[in-house]
């Protein structure tokens, strides 16, 4: 187990982030709401309501998938850059009943699994989330495998780069799996401050199962892919209704959670 220590300069707080290496042993994780970290009056949006659509099979939603266990997809992640080229993104709260038998298929849609299915084989979370569910760190990094591909994930998929510190105003495509599509939905709005480390974005139609769907900024024309700045989570694990999501808003905590997975054993 490896141990960074994170601090939050603004708040004077110290978060830990805990690289756990599963082996097929659960993550700690206990599940709490915000207890009322947001009221009304805290949210400023002039961000126009959009409309999700299905996902045309694109570079973009390629490197967006589902998460798997017992047959079944329950939450949403996305590949993000590293040097392995084996790394996912997604939302702490996903993790909540551990990594054993969970696996990730890129570009899932219609039953379908072009890329196939990869196996999690260890979980980076931060330990602010696994003591206290904090909100602000609501977020996950999954290390993938699929045995007998030596090609590793990002080659196949394309990745999109961790985006950090980059400010509460951004256009964002959005893109989940709600639990009982067979495809991905996607939105395209402008995200919004909501609390000191919570973003928001206006997009109906993102229920359960679009949990750690990618918020993606920046992104190439011709691929769709870009810069990762948020993942649905945080305030009441993503929200309290299917159109509007939030995130934790991603600093120095998710670059160093980032930094402590890349940086293990010579990955």
């Amino acid at each position: 187990m490896v141990v960074i220590n994170v601090s939050r300069a603004a708040l004077a707080v110290s978060a830990a982030a805990v690289l756990v290496l599963t082996g097929g042993a659960a993550v700690s994780t206990s599940v709490a709401d915000s207890g009322g970290l947001l009221g009304d009056d805290t949210v400023a949006s002039a961000a126009v309501p959009a409309t999700p659509s299905p996902a045309p099979t694109t570079a973009a939603t390629d490197a967006v998938g589902a998460l798997f266990s017992g047959g079944k997809h329950f939450c949403s992640a996305s590949v993000v850059h590293s040097p392995a080229g084996d790394l996912v993104l997604t939302a702490a709260h996903c993790l909540g009943g551990g990594t054993e038998g969970l696996t990730f298929e890129p570009g899932y849609h219609d039953g379908v699994a072009p890329y196939g299915s990869w196996t999690v084989t260890a979980a980076a979370v931060p330990a602010g989330w696994t003591a206290s569910a904090d909100p602000d760190l609501d977020f996950a990094f999954l290390t993938v495998t699929q045995p007998g591909t030596a090609a590793p994930l990002e080659s196949l998929t394309g990745a999109n780069r961790l985006g950090v510190d980059r400010g509460f105003t951004n256009p964002i495509t959005l893109t989940g799996y709600p639990d009982p599509a067979d495809a991905p939905v996607v939105c395209a709005n402008t995200t919004t401050q909501s609390d000191t480390y919570q973003q928001r974005v206006e997009c109906p139609g993102f229920p359960d199962g679009t949990s750690g769907g990618p918020w993606v900024t920046a992104a190439d024309p011709a691929t769709g892919l870009g810069t990762v700045i948020g993942v649905i989570g945080g305030y009441e694990q993503g929200g309290d209704t299917p159109d509007v999501s939030y995130s934790a808003y991603f600093d120095g905590n998710i670059q160093q959670l980032y930094d402590s997975v890349t940086a293990d054993v010579g990955r």
